[in-house]
């Protein structure tokens, strides 16, 4: 495992904040799971791999996944992308992910094999579909595939570790999807330029085409003032599922604060990128993002504070007004 948390590190700055602090099993499994969903993330979004090609792999992937397939049918086919890439060298070493897979409980590798799997193949789905998105149904749909499902992965392995969390799995599942796309949707905000850049545009047609743009003139620095309306629709997007958020981390219990803290830090780091993002016009020039130190501030509070449910609903409208 020493490995895979040297990856989870050099593959995320945020998750692995929250998956480190967890209980050792659930840290191992979070560990596990993370990195698998990270092999499917460098076959979508690999620059130098055509759309058919990624397709295929991330059909491969989920063969390996359900064991219908070795996974050299996969690390093979990918053995000449260059390994110093973090991500790419994760899904080089998915034998070693698999290996770890095993040694966790069977109600942990088949609950993390399961939502792996489901969202490989909804990436290969939206691959097939093309680079646009219609409307915010379909929207919806492609962060389900991404974010809503690892949601539901998160919560499961939760629920399998403590029982009070169990019991109230039905109310948190629905709010665990809110809360992924939630996430997705201020990563799309605060991608929206390097998305474009590799020909992918996250934003619904329904949004630009309302205040007059197209896909192209949407980026336009002429546009600007037409574009930061088209922010503001995403950004009110955002914000809803952010309130569902909230509702998620508050459903569990206030005694098992390192699994409260590993839920709400992704989403009060959403919630300060929203705030920085929203009147931003660097979200469609070039990139906003938060400092280091209001990340080790929002940590901080929350591992003293964290545990009241009081103080995390002022917390969240303090950080949302900016």
């Amino acid at each position: 495992m020493q490995q895979l948390y040297q990856m989870l590190r050099q593959t995320s700055r945020t998750f692995a904040l929250s998956i480190e602090q967890l209980p050792r099993i659930l840290r191992d499994a979070g560990t596990v799971a993370y990195l698998l969903l990270r092999v499917s993330d460098c076959l979508e979004d690999h620059d130098s791999l055509p759309v058919p090609r990624k397709i295929e792999l991330l059909y491969i992937w989920a063969e390996v996944l359900a064991g219908a397939s070795a996974v050299k049918s996969l690390t093979t086919r990918i053995a000449g992308l260059d390994g110093s890439d973090p991500e790419v060298n994760v899904a080089q070493n998915a034998g070693l992910l698999l290996q770890q897979l095993h040694t966790l409980p069977p109600e942990l590798q088949e609950i993390i094999t399961r939502r792996a799997r489901e969202t490989t193949l909804g990436m290969a789905r939206w691959q097939a579909h093309g680079p646009y998105v219609e409307d915010e149904a379909a929207l919806d749909d492609y962060m389900h595939e991404v974010a809503g499902r690892v949601g539901y992965l998160l919560t499961e392995l939760f629920a399998w570790y403590v029982p009070a969390i169990a019991r109230v799995k039905d109310e948190l599942m629905p709010l665990a999807r809110e809360s992924g796309l939630a996430l997705q949707t201020v990563n799309i905000i605060r991608g929206l330029r390097k998305d474009y850049e590799r020909g992918w545009v996250f934003v619904p047609r329904t949004f630009y085409e309302s205040v007059g743009l197209t896909r192209d003139s949407l980026f336009d620095p002429a546009n600007l003032d037409r574009a930061m309306q088209v922010v503001a629709l995403l950004a009110n997007k955002a914000d809803r599922h952010l309130q569902s958020s909230l509702r998620y981390v508050v459903t569990f219990p206030r005694r098992y604060h390192r699994i409260r803290l590993a839920a709400a830090w992704p989403f009060l780091l959403a919630v300060k990128t929203l705030a920085v993002s929203r009147d931003n016009v660097n979200v469609l020039l070039a990139e906003a993002k938060i400092t280091r130190n209001q990340v080790k501030e929002i940590l901080l509070y929350t591992k003293l504070f964290g545990w009241s449910n009081h103080w995390l609903r002022w917390y969240y409208n303090s950080l949302a007004r900016g």
